[in-house]
């Protein structure tokens, strides 16, 4: 992967990749697996990008993608990663992830199915409910209803932890 392509296309956007692989993930070593693998796919995957989308949009399709395909392989015991020292800038974006609230609220994330896990990491993010459609391939309709219910969720697993 060359360095311009990473400078421009990942690292104003490592925000988004370190949130998702986040929810997905247990420890700092399988973060950092999966945050260098949905990079790679990037990478590889970036002739695919279709132009009428936002680059943002395709990132978080990719790395959800990513985050999914390797849980799955995960949990079925196969293991695909090397793991390297993540980016200074990467290791930066990580510290501003250290507060207790912020903890908490991953947790409770962590506790949500793989899917709501997406809608609610998009939600966050202030995407439209059209895009996270796009994203996660849902009815647009059904987004505000779905997203309440994560809420809900959210509160009530956060509330029993106090």
């Amino acid at each position: 992967m060359g360095s311009d392509f990473y400078q421009q296309s990942i690292l104003p956007y490592a925000g988004i990749i370190i949130k998702i692989c986040r929810a997905y993930t247990h420890s700092q070593e399988d973060f950092d697996d999966y945050y260098q693998e949905v990079c790679l796919q990037i990478w590889r995957s970036k002739d695919s990008f279709n132009a009428g989308s936002q680059w943002s949009t395709w990132v978080y399709k990719v790395a959800l993608n990513v985050c999914l395909t390797n849980l799955k392989q995960r949990k079925q015991g196969e293991k695909h990663f090397v793991s390297d020292a993540l980016p200074d800038e990467v290791q930066d974006d990580l510290k501003a992830f250290n507060s207790d609230d912020i903890n908490v609220l991953y947790n409770a994330i962590k506790h949500l199915s793989e899917i709501d896990r997406a809608v609610i990491l998009l939600y966050l993010e202030e995407k439209s409910y059209s895009e996270i459609a796009e994203i996660i391939g849902a009815n647009t309709n059904s987004i505000g209803v779905r997203i309440t219910r994560i809420k809900e969720r959210l509160n009530k697993f956060i509330n029993a932890q106090e």
